[in-house]
């Protein structure tokens, strides 16, 4: 078992704390242990946990007048060793742990286990997280552990050699191919026709474009002038091997033609976004140890392509959020994005967690909401979430992207004809702002400036009602029946469309999030109250959702500006049997709504129909197959979400957008899901069809605190998205019989694996510095006394170790079934020798 180790951040600062305080326990001598015991306590489907605190220091950890504060998503706060110790939520997934007089002294060199129950853990990311200890007599700072472990004790021996015959099994069925048959451009092309002979690249190459296409050609130019080490000319002669762009009026948006002959390749494109695109094509065709090897030329085989896109809308949603990613880890994400032909980024730039963008005249949402550490009052910064500890600044729990920062990333997208769309998650998920706010607030009416104060404020600072976010927070939805809302919302709107002016683009649409409002909001308000009282439309608080969005659009409609959001702007809260429930609400459908519909579980399978039905521009972002955050299978040790199921690149691939009933292998747990589910669901019909506009994939942040972890949750699960997105429906899909179109499938599957394992992962292997995709787990079986193994991408190397020890660059290459003796280990192996996670094999 891997283990999650929380190193010890501003220790000097902490040391002189303690320097006015002696004989005080130093927190920095005391380790904690978290251990996973057992997931099935007493039948209850709870998980039992034991937390031990090992003092290593010199002075008593005292009985009591400390808490210890940490974040955990899975708590459950009913039960404990209650005679030590209580739990108390703090908000969100912030807990601690309060202990009870006099029953947890913890002396020096001495240990005390705590026995505590929780939901149950399916995997690594359930752990908690950031744990800190808190002095009763100094409740405004935070001080680390010396060393926190987590760790599970559970056998999962059963559950782990089932889960790699499963893959090995699914392996078996991937057809070998020869570097011929495997195809040539990826994501797929409308029709590719080979020629005789080939186009040799080097820096003696020339590209020559009419003007409309001259950025990029000049894009191009650039990047092989870094792969040859040579600079690579545009200009206008022809002479020589030449790369010519042309204008082809008769091409539809963002198509491209391909003529590659030995002499020269002819691109032909009716915008600069089809010309781009044929450059992404060339680039796939490529030799991918080109950017890896400082080669002096490469060969791409002659061939007629003729291309276009299936969906206008290819689109990847990063959340920075709960876990912010770096303005340069942005770049190189823009940048996969752009190889595979995706072009809409949906930047989510504000949650509860934190708020990323700086917006001028506003700066309490950076200087507080973007900043996350210890505090006992939101004023300076906002509360630690996803184990992001005490200290701000010290890790993804914290940091923003300055106004230069996001016109970067806007032109540097644009560039590559990528849109981005800003998201300001509202009414609900809006902690991070609301808190901005009130310290705004609360630091102007100290200087007597009231109206200043009120201006932006997004809470009735008088409302008492009461209600707890599907996360755990109970303040973290803004109140629409304030004026100070929508000044808030004109403010932020009319500072992000000056940045898209500055970076000389405009703005189109804002995403206005809409999602996950809790039952219990605006219930006690007193400003509701008025507002009903005053608007005969708001007959309670359920209307207010419709009230909020009406104001919404039109203060985008006077800015010409159209309305994104998730599925919930387009439904209606309502009673149902005395239950809460949102069903579909005509009228914004004539009102150009762009809904992305993630809910496709749970009985709302057909949801994402019956909003394109309706009338609603729909972008297919469907939980099942599509969110990337969640984990690729049921390996303990595998990072990730499950709520909505496992997603690997399987997923994304084998979606069917026109009739993804057909996709469904298997449900949320990882089952063989019963067609009959669908028998009574409402289908799409041709009206509907015509108002999906794309698919796209979310990669949600709360546990994703690195760009390593970040790029081994988006590929190369990003590659099964990219040919869905791009590629036309292919015959598997589209066939009605069952029998032919599995064979079907697995030819195209086939295809695709030797795709992504000969060329794609070996080029994103060193592309712009290089991605650190996931490596899987190879499949493994056991039969007759041997193990046998295989990979799910040729290309990569199986490795193994007879004797219980993780493989290695030096171990022997898997080549025959190994005889089982002791403890064999397989793992995978890139070209480059980085491995991915093993999988051991035991006799008995």
């Amino acid at each position: 078992m891997k283990h999650l180790l929380i190193t010890v951040l501003l220790l000097n600062t902490f040391l002189m704390s303690f320097a006015q305080t002696p004989k005080q326990l130093n927190p920095a001598d005391v380790q904690l242990k978290w251990e996973l015991l057992g997931n099935k306590y007493k039948n209850t489907g709870l998980a039992l946990s034991r937390l031990t605190l090992i003092n290593e220091g010199k002075e008593s950890l005292p009985a009591s007048g400390w808490s210890i504060y940490f974040n955990s998503g899975r708590l459950t706060v009913a039960d404990t060793d209650t005679a030590a110790l209580q739990i108390q939520q703090v908000n969100g997934d912030l807990f601690r742990l309060v202990p009870k007089a006099g029953n947890l002294s913890v002396g020096p060199g001495s240990s005390k286990k705590i026995q505590i129950l929780a939901e149950e853990a399916k995997n690594i990311s359930d752990f908690p997280s950031g744990f800190y200890l808190v002095w009763d007599r100094q409740p405004e700072k935070g001080y680390p552990f010396k060393e926190v472990t987590t760790s599970s004790l559970l056998n999962r021996d059963q559950e782990e050699a089932a889960l790699a015959s499963k893959i090995y099994h699914q392996n078996q069925l991937i057809r070998p191919l020869t570097d011929e048959e495997i195809p040539k451009i990826f994501p797929s092309p409308a029709n590719y026709q080979p020629q005789t002979g080939t186009f040799e690249f080097s820096a003696k190459v020339k590209l020559s474009a009419d003007a409309d296409f001259h950025q990029e050609a000049m894009l191009f130019a650039e990047e092989l002038s870094r792969l040859f080490g040579k600079t690579v000319s545009l200009n206008q002669t022809t002479a020589g091997p030449a790369i010519v762009f042309k204008k082809e009026k008769n091409l539809g948006t963002e198509a491209y033609t391909l003529s590659i002959s030995p002499q020269q390749i002819l691109i032909r494109a009716s915008d600069p976004a089809g010309a781009f695109y044929a450059i992404q094509s060339l680039k796939t065709m490529l030799p991918p140890d080109l950017w890896s090897s400082h080669l002096k030329s490469a060969k791409v085989p002659c061939a007629q392509v003729q291309d276009a896109p299936r969906f206008k809308f290819r689109g990847f949603m990063l959340e920075v959020a709960r876990n912010f990613q770096s303005k340069a880890e942005v770049l190189k994400v823009l940048d996969v994005m752009a190889l595979y032909k995706l072009n809409v980024l949906h930047f989510h730039l504000n949650d509860d967690e934190g708020w990323r963008l700086e917006i001028p005249g506003l700066p309490e949402l950076t200087e507080v909401g973007s900043q996350r550490g210890h505090t006992v009052d939101d004023q300076k910064n906002i509360l630690p979430s996803y184990g992001s500890g005490p200290f701000t600044g010290a890790n993804s729990g914290s940091g923003f992207y300055a106004k230069a920062d996001f016109i970067e990333i806007l032109k540097y997208a644009a560039r590559r004809h990528i849109q981005v769309i800003p998201e300001i998650e509202t009414p609900g998920h809006a902690r991070a702002a609301i808190k901005s706010m009130d310290a705004r607030y609360d630091k102007l009416m100290k200087l007597g400036q009231q109206a200043a104060a009120e201006e932006y404020l997004l809470r009735d600072r008088n409302d008492q009602s009461v209600y707890r976010s599907v996360q755990g927070w109970n303040d973290n939805v803004l109140n629409p029946a304030l004026p100070s809302v929508y000044h808030f919302m004109e403010k932020v709107v009319d500072e992000i469309g000056s940045m898209y002016k500055e970076a000389g683009l405009k703005l189109s649409t804002v995403h206005f999030g809409g999602d996950e409002v809790p039952a219990g909001v605006w219930t006690r308000s007193p400003a509701v109250a008025d507002l009903i009282r005053q608007d005969s439309t708001v007959k309670g608080p359920d209307d207010l959702w419709y009230y909020y969005f009406t104001k919404v659009n039109a203060l985008l409609k006077t800015r010409r500006l159209y309305l994104t959001g998730w599925e919930e702007i387009g439904l209606r809260k309502t009673l149902l049997d005395g239950q809460h429930k949102m069903i579909l609400n005509s009228a914004f459908v004539n009102n150009n709504f762009h809904t992305e519909v993630w809910n496709n579980v749970d009985g709302n399978e057909d949801l994402p129909y019956k909003m394109a039905n309706a009338g609603y521009k729909v972008t297919l972002t469907c939980v099942t197959h599509l969110y990337f955050d969640l984990a690729a299978n049921t390996d303990f040790e595998e990072p990730g979400q499950y709520w909505g199921g496992y997603v690997d690149t399987d997923k994304p691939f084998y979606f069917i957008p026109y009739d993804y009933y057909k996709s469904f292998r298997e449900d949320v747990n990882g089952h063989p899901v019963n067609p009959a589910v669908f028998t009574a669901k409402e289908r799409l019909t041709d009206f509907g069809k015509a108002n999906i506009i794309g698919i796209q994939a979310p990669l949600w942040s709360e546990t994703i605190k690195s760009p390593e972890r970040l790029e081994y949750m988006l590929l190369p699960k990003l590659l099964g998205l990219a040919e869905r997105a791009w590629a036309k429906d292919p015959s598997w899909a589209i066939e009605k019989d069952t029998l032919k179109s599995k064979p079907l499938y697995q030819e195209a599957w086939s295809a695709f694996v030797h795709v992504l394992g000969k060329r794609e992962l070996p080029r994103l292997s060193a592309y712009n510095g290089g991605y650190l995709y996931r490596i899987p787990t190879p499949g493994v079986v056991k039969e007759n006394g041997y193990a046998m193994a295989n990979t799910s991408y040729p290309g990569l190397l199986i490795r193994y170790t007879t004797n219980g020890t993780e493989p290695s660059t030096s171990s022997p290459v898997y080549q025959q079934p190994v005889p089982l003796k002791g403890v064999l280990k397989f793992a995978l192996f890139n070209p480059l020798g980085r491995q991915g996670r093993s999988v051991a094999v035991k006799s008995l």
